[in-house]
């Protein structure tokens, strides 16, 4: 007697729901994973330390992490066109130099003088990203190399402007009282910090750039598939000089923040910044190769450095051990990115 195999397949149904089910888990997790890391790192705060949600502590983080997301965002749509930026800490303290030593020289007061100096200071931003985007879409220079020269010479434009001497915001210029106030006050209906309003903007109209505007669709077209992009009888240059002109004009207003917090602009602000900037972009699954990121995710990537820190800030954990944490946590979400481009695949 032959078992019948309409029967033996239905014995197998009920297995496979299951299996595809495990799957499709496995492929969610792996899908958003800097999603459930921040998640885990929110519960782990919560257990650790009773002092983590406080409105205060929350407030504080965000307010610090501000600087850091607004030049996240710039490195992001860099990388979508598969180039890297460097620089961007270089130019966030060029940004600094000069907002601050505009706020001191103009005769402006008030917030006509301090927007002003806001214009001068990204404008000078946006010059130099002009600067690097030139030798990388144009001359054909590797992003690595060029942006390397401008962090370099940002950095000394930045010492050379302060002639090494930090620019404390004058005390008696309404305009840098304007932007002190920025950096240290809260709205007063909702308790946010003034910088985290600043970052909420920036983060929605890049958002809305990114998925509904032709611009954000020919970024990451360019840095997908650059060849097709040509053919299509698309300027891929001019992207490409843009995105790093963005870059360079957010990298200034992350320096202008960091300045309005401390009120006072020094050359070495910044330091590290842009490795902080790429880590939260591949925590946040974009791919250095170009063509895929996401801006939610490189938030979620921000906010995951962030938490490391403030955790270890609150358990007084020196800062080297969260520099390993911060390296094992970048290595874990490129493997994970990794797994899950061949389940992809599969």
């Amino acid at each position: 007697m032959h078992d019948n195999p309409n029967k033996l397949a239905a014995a197998t149904l009920p297995g496979e729901p299951a299996q595809a089910k495990g799957l499709d888990l496995r492929r969610a997790f792996l899908q958003h994973n800097a999603l459930v890391m921040l998640l885990v790192l929110v519960v782990a705060a919560s257990f650790l330390s009773a002092d983590f949600f406080t409105w205060q502590n929350l407030g504080n983080l965000l307010r610090q992490l501000t600087p850091l997301m607004l030049v996240s965002i710039g490195m992001l749509i860099v990388i979508l066109t598969a180039g890297i930026d460097l620089s961007v800490a270089s130019v966030a303290a060029v940004g600094g130099i000069v907002v601050a030593m505009s706020l001191n020289l103009l005769p402006f007061a008030g917030a006509g003088g301090l927007l002003l100096a806001l214009a001068i200071a990204v404008a000078a931003g946006v010059l130099m990203g002009l600067v690097t985007g030139t030798f990388i879409a144009y001359l054909r220079m590797a992003p690595f190399i060029a942006t390397l020269a401008m962090m370099t010479m940002a950095r000394g434009l930045a010492f050379i402007l302060s002639n090494g001497q930090p620019q404390r915001l004058a005390d008696d210029q309404s305009a840098a009282a304007l932007l002190r106030e920025f950096g240290r006050q809260s709205d007063p209906l909702l308790g946010v910090p003034w910088p985290v309003w600043l970052a909420l903007v920036v983060v929605v109209g890049f958002a809305l750039i990114l998925r509904y505007n032709a611009f954000g669709r020919l970024v990451v077209a360019s840095g997908s598939n650059e060849t097709a992009v040509r053919l299509a009888g698309i300027a891929v240059e001019r992207y490409k000089l843009a995105a790093y002109a963005i870059c360079g004009g957010l990298s200034a207003l992350a320096g202008v923040v960091i300045t309005s917090r401390s009120g006072v602009a020094t050359p070495s602000a910044g330091l590290a910044l842009e490795l902080d900037a790429i880590a939260a972009c591949v925590i946040g699954g974009a791919l250095l190769s170009g063509g895929k990121g996401s801006l939610f995710y490189t938030v979620v990537g921000v906010l995951v450095l962030g938490l490391i820190g403030n955790i270890m800030n609150l358990l007084s954990v020196p800062a080297y051990p969260q520099q390993m944490i911060k390296g094992a946590i970048i290595v874990v979400a490129v493997l994970l990115q990794g797994i899950g481009r061949r389940d992809a695949r599969i």
